[in-house]
């Protein structure tokens, strides 16, 4: 009988109950598991040893027969997602200051093709995959030059139709992730296509059923739902074949715990793309003004979705999103202690309490004739010193920072 290994690497989200682990990420000295290998067998090996590696190895030729379909599943699964490996660590190429002209041009094409494919689409011509290309490639170059310029002006941008507006932070937000997560570049612009077209589907459904206040009735919400079915009709018919298009939008309201739909999808059944796009649809959407719906602040909003971490989305990926956001999120509104309102404008990856800010208004909320941006972690000349003091919504001050959009 032959004791070859069959190795193969997975995160420890992915570890189960009949795997037999035969290399960690680690020395087997530094942990209390013995030296010739784990077999998984309760819930209790499982936590354990995803409290302590990040991965591990496991033996295919020798799981434990309660384990087999498991391993089987997986093997198919590790297959369609080695896109997903890290290949990249990411740097600025340029600073923000530099990025801001290049990024303007970005936010304004995809502002006017995104307008034009969502108008085509509803008037009931097929989607334009040359359109699809023009606004996304921009938008993924700028991402991937400068991490925050980008999303910094797309916070600064006026909102007024939510549609088109959570499709560009959506889309930027998938460029800003899969960077983060060091992916290959051809994998952050499938990402950025699906943030882009996920909800594409709603120019199929009544206007007034999605701009309607309160709640919905039963029926009004199996409605809305369908757009899942209409978004993957219009992208094939236009010829994206993507698979990770495709799963973005049939997958991006599904749940961890197999509480969403259209499938009911658990856990890892649902594709990569679908659980990260999962984490960015619902977070936009939280600090976003809707027509139902007050916005929070794009900081109360990551704590949202932290707790619901391992119930509606997936933990490990809820945490590398807050880590790739920052405490308070570009393009998000702060309070400071002075009483002035500021955008944040870029990240700190030292001192992440501490990014550089463009003030907005003066102390009493009014705005400013000209903004002015301030370094929190280097502050000069300015007496005492200056600190956040909370993160504001969108919509709680009514200051207009689009003009900054067109400054030279």
């Amino acid at each position: 009988m032959t004791t070859e290994l069959e190795q193969l690497r997975i995160d420890t989200v992915d570890l189960a109950i009949g795997m037999f682990v035969c290399g960690l990420d680690r020395p087997w000295e530094d942990t209390q598991f013995p030296l010739q290998g784990v077999e998984v067998r309760t819930d209790d090996d499982v936590r354990a040893l995803r409290e302590l590696c990040k991965f591990v190895y496991i033996d295919r030729r020798r799981e434990l027969p309660f384990g087999r379909r498991r391993l089987l599943t997986l093997a198919r699964s590790d297959r369609r997602e080695t896109r997903f490996q890290r290949v990249a660590t990411y740097m600025d190429k340029v600073s923000v200051q530099e990025e801001m002209p290049r990024a303007r041009e970005a936010l304004q094409a995809t502002s006017e093709l995104l307008d034009r494919i969502y108008g085509d689409i509803a008037s009931g011509r097929d989607l334009s995959v040359e359109y699809v290309e023009q606004v996304v490639r921009p938008l993924v170059a700028s991402v991937l030059r400068s991490s925050d310029a980008f999303l910094f002006l797309e916070g600064l941008r006026r909102h007024d139709n939510y549609t088109y507006s959570h499709a560009i932070s959506c889309g930027a937000l998938a460029a800003a992730f899969g960077r983060h997560l060091g992916l290959p570049e051809d994998t952050i612009l499938s990402l950025a296509t699906g943030g882009l077209l996920m909800d594409i589907g709603k120019t199929r459904l009544p206007e007034q059923l999605l701009r309607q206040p309160g709640p919905l009735r039963e029926r009004e919400v199996e409605l809305v739902r369908t757009h899942v079915a209409h978004g993957l009709d219009i992208v094939r018919s236009g010829g994206i074949n993507d698979p990770d298009v495709l799963d973005v939008v049939r997958t991006h309201h599904e749940r961890y715990d197999g509480s969403g739909h259209p499938e009911r999808l658990v856990g890892n059944a649902i594709p990569m793309a679908g659980r990260m796009l999962a984490i960015i649809d619902s977070y936009d959407a939280m600090c976003s003004v809707r027509s139902h719906r007050k916005a929070v602040s794009r900081h109360q909003a990551l704590q949202q979705i932290y707790r619901a971490r391992d119930t509606l989305y997936q933990a490990e990926l809820v945490e590398q999103f807050q880590v790739c956001l920052g405490v308070y999120p570009t393009g998000s509104r702060v309070e400071l202690n002075t009483g002035e309102v500021a955008v944040v404008m870029e990240q700190n990856q030292v001192r992440r309490l501490r990014p550089t800010l463009l003030v907005i208004s003066t102390p009493d909320k009014q705005p400013l004739e000209k903004f002015r941006v301030l370094d929190l972690l280097n502050q000069t000349g300015i007496g005492d010193r200056v600190e956040i003091q909370r993160a504001v919504a969108i919509d709680e001050y009514d200051i207009d920072t689009a003009g900054f959009l067109t400054a030279a």
